[in-house]
């Protein structure tokens, strides 16, 4: 059981890099915090399609590391 978490763990691991590293960059620096903010507030919406699903896919990678290290490291320590 130990050793299909840790298999699983590092699949996720490498999703989640795979899945950050292929999202395009927002914006740099201060301007783009605060041209960023501004197109929220005046509701123009920048990530349609495939960004959304990678954001939503990155999210979700994110949570299922963040379980999966917690299980891992109770059965590790349980052993």
């Amino acid at each position: 059981m130990d050793v299909v978490l840790k298999i699983i763990l590092v699949i996720f691991s490498l999703g989640l890099i795979a899945v950050v590293l292929l999202q395009r960059g927002k914006s740099a620096g201060l301007s783009g915090a605060i041209t960023g903010g501004a197109e929220q507030l005046f509701g123009k919406q920048k990530a349609r399609g495939l960004d959304l699903f990678l954001q939503r896919l990155t999210v979700g990678l994110a949570i299922g590391f963040f379980i999966l290290s917690l299980v891992v490291a109770y059965f590790v320590k349980a052993a």
